[in-house]
């Protein structure tokens, strides 16, 4: 008899703990998705406003970016080293264009020589203080590279010349880089990489980086974004939003770009912080700055999880939407101002 007695007291525990177990972990799961997912502000919803003639000249202006680079100069990468040369030639000289005088980064890898492109507007009262945006002009292989990443280098180029005119007080850096895609991604050969590295050993007070990755396409279809893994159950399934994405570890960077998008413009908008094995979260030029502990973010229409060209002899300039990203892009300069200050 007290055999059994002591069994059902024995028992009572395990059960509880087999109950309460799973409630638990749910528990867990779901602070932890409201702490890195959940974003300040409301997304816009509703039509886009009516473009300002300044949003057109806007839109042309990108739209003359990308066609140069992906229709006149168009695959540009290791195998198409003249190529590549004349991409960083022609950001070179609308850096020049736009008042800067541009400075380059120059690496050796297997005999060959590549190039990060640098302009900087420096800061009035906190110059030692830095904001960087990045965008890679290399191209995957056999791709013209109009969204990915030509639209990341327009949309640098133009914010650079729009910041030219500002008087921010922390320094704001533009940084074009070589090598961000295969088979060079998340190796000391992506110029972002070498860059990074660079601005620790030098002791740089990188407060925020800004990776301006495959922006362009847009759709109102339902059912035209899909996601990784468990995020399709979170966010929406129209892919008409701009989405700021990065690791755990930059999840205030993450918020504060949200926010502050999300205060200035009128464009839907999204963001995450999410563990970098998910697929896709450091996909891009952020990856080398968080690699060496600066605070970092990719700019993202979402490439292969909304992009049908993604990687593709397609990725051409008609499939850009150049008037929802120079609408983007004013959002930005908004957001790059505010951290400016």
């Amino acid at each position: 008899m007290f055999l059994v007695v002591s069994a059902k007291r024995m028992l009572k525990p395990i059960i509880f703990l087999f109950v309460c177990f799973p409630v638990l972990v749910v528990i867990v799961i779901g602070f932890l998705l409201i702490y890195f997912l959940k974003m300040p502000g409301k997304s816009y919803r509703g039509n886009l406003p009516e473009p300002s003639n300044e949003v057109r000249q806007l839109s042309r202006e990108l739209e003359g970016h990308v066609v140069k680079l992906s229709g006149e100069i168009g695959e540009r990468n290791w195998l198409k080293p003249a190529n590549l040369n004349k991409a960083a030639e022609y950001i070179e000289q609308q850096f020049e264009a736009s008042g800067f005088k541009p400075k380059t980064q120059e690496y050796q890898l297997d005999k060959r020589s590549y190039r990060n492109i640098i302009a900087e507007q420096p800061g009035i009262s906190k110059p030692d203080e830095i904001i960087v945006l990045g965008a890679h002009y290399d191209s995957v292989v056999g791709c013209p590279a109009a969204n990915d990443n030509g639209t990341g280098v327009a949309s640098l180029l133009a914010l650079a010349r729009m910041i030219k005119a500002e008087r921010l007080s922390r320094t704001v850096r533009f940084v074009a880089f070589p090598n961000e895609e295969s088979p060079f991604f998340g190796s000391d050969a992506m110029g972002s990489f070498q860059y990074a590295r660079n601005c620790r050993r030098n002791n740089e007070r990188i407060k925020a980086m800004l990776s301006l990755e495959t922006m362009g396409y847009y759709s109102d279809d339902r059912h035209s974004q899909s996601y990784p893994s468990i995020l399709r159950w979170i966010y929406p399934d129209t892919g008409n939003f701009i989405a700021f994405v990065g690791t755990l570890s930059n999840r205030d960077l993450v918020h504060r770009c949200v926010d502050l998008f999300r205060k200035h413009a009128e464009f839907p908008c999204e963001g995450g912080s999410a563990p970098s094995f998910l697929p896709g979260v450091d996909w891009s030029d952020h990856y080398s700055f968080s690699a060496f502990g600066y605070p970092a973010v990719m700019v993202t229409d979402t490439a292969p999880y909304r992009y049908p060209y993604y990687h593709t002899a397609q990725d051409t300039a008609e499939h850009v939407d150049f008037a929802r990203l120079a609408l983007v892009t004013q959002g930005l300069f908004e957001v790059v101002r505010d951290l400016g200050r």
